[in-house]
């Protein structure tokens, strides 16, 4: 085993910490010694079954201190874990199953009969002895040692491959290492500033690697992770309250979650004097969740990060910055170098628009059973050959082509303008989505929820479409007449629509699915 894996990271906490919390959930408390102890039974019966390395695991149930368990320890097996998110329906978790290999389904009692109706035949593991014929981990702690685990797993192994579920097609997955996983959790409690005594909300999913990095981050710091099920803002508030939460990751859909509450009801400021960071990612920021966070967080640092599909973070801003610069995603995170290069491969000036190359740290393998796919996103170093002149230097090095169009100001600090394939041309003009979402956020307050899209118009090449949620519906008139002072003629879009049920791109960040959204618009 080599030092940069997360079963490095375990062993380490459990032998400097073995007193100390490492997991709080639901009125329960695991140290770091019995957190070890659970993890080498589990991976001890997995090691027994014989399967070969790199064999595939599925975890598909409730979060819970269980699911943490069963996640270290595959990890510490050599295997590689499958997270597949419980929201699933059986036909979807069969599709992961199939495309991934999977072999052994660990699982809870809700889930166990979605389970079976995938047809799967491999060996199903749950968590507590029920009904069902399969293992549960109960008899599991009762047999296998707690010892005697010997990890030989290697930086450079396959350690999980996470799916992304899109409401139309099949979900790709994307091969993650143990490397990735170790620095992300160091670079993040760099610029984080994490500590031994730090607590951190595992509020997050832990299917994808967002979520997953809270764990990964509390024990790179023998700090504590406190998970919590948000299903009601009343509940969250009492989560970080009880919990004592000092550093809380979010969605961008969380913070409007969190503030739909009646604000006679959202606790006091001083309740909150202990929470220290806040972290985002995963969509865009608006002004009024800044606002929102910073009246009812003061004591807390906002951190707005910017993340890759091919790499676990890319940016972030400095909390320094989120009043001055609201829009920008920062720059890069320590240990990875950020490039905007143009179309002939050259470094953009200042305020040029070019697509993000991210080299560096936490860079992923791939995507799984598809080459064509990952040859589009993972490149040679080569694509920088116009900006970096590497004479003399290896050549085999990967760097991933974002795909994300950005500029940087004079400054060094990154702004997103769009994804490459979400650009529309209209009346001659490149329009980015995200601009004209930028404005209908920042002067438009009622509006909680926007995504711009086009369609098809022979007159003009592509017709802009915006969908909006609200409280209530605003006339048309009065959005644009709010658009208008703010950009050109061409940037209005023409169909304005309310809708108040935003079809969903991911289960997991619940992120507005905006190819469902335009064949609705088409239809009707």
């Amino acid at each position: 085993m080599t030092v940069n894996t997360i079963r490095n990271l375990l062993e380490q906490a459990a032998e400097r910490f073995p007193d100390k919390a490492a997991i709080l959930f639901e009125g329960q408390s695991c140290t770091y010694a019995e957190l070890l102890r659970r993890v080498n039974k589990i991976a001890n019966f997995i090691s027994a079954q014989r399967f070969s390395k790199g064999s595939r695991i599925g975890i598909y149930s409730d979060k819970s201190l269980e699911q943490v368990v069963a996640i270290l320890a595959i990890m510490s097996t050599g295997h590689i874990f499958v997270p597949i998110t419980r929201l699933l329906k059986p036909e979807q978790v069969k599709h992961i199953v199939n495309d991934s290999g999977i072999v052994c389904m660990i699982t809870d009692e809700k889930k166990i009969k979605a389970v079976e109706e995938t047809g799967f035949e491999g060996l199903i593991v749950s968590y507590d002895a029920g009904k069902s014929e399969g293992v549960s981990f109960e008899e599991i702690y009762k047999c296998y040692p707690d010892d005697g685990m010997e990890c030989d797993t290697k930086g450079h192994d396959n350690a999980a491959i996470t799916y992304t579920f899109s409401s139309t097609g099949n979900p790709k997955g994307i091969v993650i290492n143990h490397r990735a996983f170790f620095d992300g959790a160091a670079i993040v409690s760099r610029y984080l500033g994490v500590r031994q005594d730090d607590i951190i909300s595992g509020l997050l999913s832990f299917n994808l690697d967002y979520g997953l990095n809270q764990i990964f981050t509390a024990l790179y710091n023998g700090a504590t992770l406190a998970i919590h099920r948000f299903v009601l803002p009343g509940d969250f508030f009492s989560h970080l309250i009880d919990d004592r939460v000092t550093i809380l990751p979010l969605m961008p859909i969380h913070i409007s979650q969190m503030f739909d509450e009646d604000p006679h009801r959202i606790p006091k400021q001083e309740h909150f004097s202990h929470l220290r960071a806040i972290t985002s990612s995963g969509g865009n920021i608006t002004p009024l969740m800044i606002k929102n966070i910073t009246t009812h967080f003061p004591d807390a640092k906002f951190y707005s990060m910017h993340g890759l599909s091919e790499a676990f973070r890319s940016a972030y801003l400095d909390p320094a910055q989120i009043h001055i610069r609201p829009d920008s995603i920062g720059k890069a995170v320590p240990d990875v170098e950020l490039y905007i290069i143009n179309e002939k491969g050259e470094a953009c000036e200042p305020r040029e628009v070019g697509e993000l190359i991210h080299r560096g740290a936490c860079i992923y393998k791939g995507y799984w059973n598809a080459p064509e796919e990952t040859q589009k996103r993972f490149k040679s170093i080569e694509i920088l050959k116009n900006v970096l002149k590497p004479e003399g230097m290896l050549t085999d090095e990967t760097v991933v082509a974002s795909g994300d169009f950005v500029y940087a100001d004079e400054e060094g600090y990154i702004y997103f303008v769009g994804r490459k394939d979400d650009m529309i041309k209209t009346q001659g003009y490149r329009v980015s989505p995200h601009e004209i979402e930028s404005v209908v956020f920042s002067y438009i307050p009622d509006i909680r929820e926007c995504i711009v899209f086009s369609v098809p118009n022979e007159e003009i090449e592509e017709e802009i479409v915006m969908v909006y949620a609200a409280k209530k519906e605003i006339p048309k008139n009065e959005i644009l007449f709010e658009l208008k002072k703010h950009l050109p003629n061409y940037m209005l879009p023409s169909q304005i629509i309310f809708d108040t049920n935003m079809p969903r791109k991911s289960l997991h960040s619940k992120q507005i699915d905006k190819e469902v959204l335009r064949k609705k618009f088409l239809n009707y």
